[in-house]
């Protein structure tokens, strides 16, 4: 097996991971959080979308989904239009709600089928290149994939598990 197609994989269990704590979730329940300074469902699969979509976008010298796609506009948060939630206060991280889960299904799923068309046209030698030089020792190409992967299936885990807890609150 290449190791490009172990990073796609990768990826594609991220996938399954989103749709499992997303789809067919309510809005209201995609937006509840288990207490005021804790983290929606919403807010972790955008978030996670937004980081993967940075990322690849900038490894792969192309413009973001976000943008080009439309999907700043389709979601109109009251954001600064290059956020990511990367140091989200809870009241930034509150605003970031959905009408349903399908705008946050349709932005995941336009760049996580941008981010297997940048990785499957790679070869094994491309996972050397730097792609970061601010740190020390500077980040490669598969560094930041894999990096990518780690932080995603983290949040997608986190949702799932907020998913979770929020249905057992709802069925009791």
């Amino acid at each position: 097996m290449k190791a490009t197609d172990v990073i796609a994989d990768g990826f594609g269990r991220i996938r399954e991971v989103v749709y499992e704590a997303v789809d067919g979730v309510p809005a209201e329940l995609l937006a509840a959080r288990v207490d005021p300074a804790a983290n929606s469902i919403t807010w972790l699969v955008w978030h996670l979308t937004r980081i993967q979509d940075d990322h690849i976008a900038a490894a792969a010298g192309l413009e973001q989904v976000w943008q080009a796609g439309g999907w700043a506009d389709r979601f109109d948060l009251p954001l600064p239009a290059g956020s990511t939630g990367y140091g989200h206060s809870a009241r930034q991280a509150g605003t970031v709600r959905v009408d349903s889960g399908e705008l946050l299904l349709g932005y995941f799923d336009a760049v996580h089928e941008q981010s297997l068309g940048f990785v499957r046209g790679l070869a094994a030698a491309d996972l050397d290149r730097v792609v970061d030089e601010r740190w020390d020792p500077p980040v490669t190409l598969g560094v930041r994939l894999v990096s990518v992967l780690a932080d995603d299936l983290q949040h997608a885990g986190q949702a799932a598990f907020v998913r979770g807890v929020l249905e057992r609150g709802r069925d009791s």
